[in-house]
């Protein structure tokens, strides 16, 4: 700093005062420049060569392509002058790339050392008998996603501000230290989940794990290019810590609906209101749980539970446990299945749902169930075959078994029609493909 500050001043003088005091073939300005620049690089250079710490080595790279070619030489006063004298950098090529190396090195593992740390004393957190932190009412380690990207970020900073080459160099090794984090993160988020079921606060803890997934993800979305394979790596990674939390989280929930659900068929659908209040009864129960999860959070786990309901209903509709012969009895039906549907709508959508894709499957199936006529029911199997096109000649077949008025030759008919107007149409949202038949 002295030999700079030395340099830029005494150089400010020598154009200001000395230089028009001799004649101009002296080349006064350039001798002097040139003195100082050699006895500034043979310090650079002596500096160089011996032992430096690491804040050393980024002070002296600073000098090499900053500071001295920035500050100094492109000074106002400065700059014309010594842009005729062409002094060259402070340090040989190789020796600056011998440092750059360094530093290179030395900035990568204190990276990676301090994401390590990071997730130890994470790890460390979810052991003691605490329940997470909340902020707005849900629960996370908030510290945990800024301290990991403003880790990697401010590395990256640090070397843009040595050269744009040196920022783009540390980048491109910094780019795969997130999505290792993110898997170990995950690891240790699994390990977390199998072991420590009798953890007195498991659930918050996965709550607040799925939470710090956001700002993650949001980071990811708005700073990585689409073509970058780490930010599909980083988002698919996220995905599954989210969808690991969502399945342990809606686990008991799901058992306890299982049993409930069993009531349509043994009951043959006669107290189906009464089913369905239980239903929503026992749900309500558990989403209330779900509001420490962040917004997109509650909505992709309400979602969840949504398309569940409704495909849980489907399969014991496809049991084949129930066979009407007469249109009235199947008209009773349709009208059943028509008041789950709305009351189960209602609910979800009531509690966040936004999965509207969901609402037709039921009602449709109530109208196939209520209309006698030939060529209706198999307007109504099309539509509900471009609503839902993973649904298959196997799931209508056992759903028809409820219509027990129809001849094999309609059956046939009808399931044809549905092989034809699903042949070349792709899988949207699954519904259908995810329902055994037996």
């Amino acid at each position: 700093l002295h030999m700079g500050k030395t340099m830029k001043e005494d150089l400010t003088v020598v154009v200001k005062y000395i230089k028009q005091l001799y004649p101009p073939e002296f080349n006064v300005f350039s001798i002097y420049a040139e003195l100082y620049h050699n006895y500034f690089a043979s310090q650079a250079k002596k500096n160089a060569e011996s032992h430096l710490e690491d804040k050393d080595i980024y002070l002296l790279l600073s000098w090499v392509h900053n500071i001295y070619p920035k500050d100094m030489r492109k000074d106002h006063v400065l700059a014309e002058e010594l842009e005729k004298v062409k002094l060259g950098s402070l340090l040989p090529s190789s020796l600056s790339k011998e440092l750059e190396k360094k530093y290179l090195d030395s900035e990568e593992a204190a990276v990676k050392n301090s994401l390590s740390k990071c997730l130890d004393k994470e790890i460390q957190r979810w052991k003691e008998d605490k329940e997470p932190e909340k902020l707005n009412g849900h629960f996370q380690s908030e510290l945990l996603a800024i301290f990991v990207i403003q880790s990697i970020y401010s590395g990256q900073k640090r070397a843009k501000d040595i050269s744009v080459a040196v920022g783009e160099e540390l980048s491109h090794r910094l780019s795969k230290e997130l999505p290792a984090f993110l898997k170990s993160y995950k690891d240790a988020f699994e390990d977390f989940k199998e072991k420590s079921k009798k953890h007195r606060y498991y659930k918050p803890i996965l709550i607040a794990n799925i939470n710090n997934c956001w700002n993650f993800r949001d980071y990811t979305e708005k700073n990585m290019a689409e073509k970058d394979d780490n930010k599909a790596s980083i988002l698919s990674t996220l995905s599954d810590i989210e969808n690991s939390g969502f399945d342990v989280l809606l686990q008991q929930l799901f058992a306890q609906l299982k049993p409930i659900y069993k009531k349509f068929t043994e009951n043959k659908w006669d107290s189906s209101n009464e089913i369905m209040n239980e239903i929503i009864k026992t749900t309500s129960k558990h989403i209330s749980d779900f509001r420490t999860l962040k917004d997109p959070f509650y909505h992709a786990i309400v979602e969840k539970i949504h398309a569940r309901l409704v495909k849980e209903y489907i399969v014991r509709l496809l049991k084949r446990k129930v066979s009407l012969k007469t249109p009235a009895q199947q008209q009773n039906l349709a009208q059943h299945i028509s008041k789950n549907a709305a009351d189960l709508e209602a609910f979800c959508t009531s509690n966040g749902s936004q999965a509207t894709w969901l609402n037709s499957a039921l009602p449709k199936l109530a109208e196939i169930i209520r209309l006698q006529d030939l060529g209706a029911i198999k307007i109504e199997v099309a539509t509900l075959a471009t609503t839902y096109p993973d649904i298959r000649k196997r799931h209508l077949e056992a759903f028809l078994h409820i219509k027990a008025n129809l001849s094999r030759s309609e059956l046939k008919s009808i399931l044809g029609y549905l092989a034809d107007s699903t042949a070349s149409t792709l899988p949207g949202a699954p519904l259908f493909s995810n329902i055994n038949v037996s």
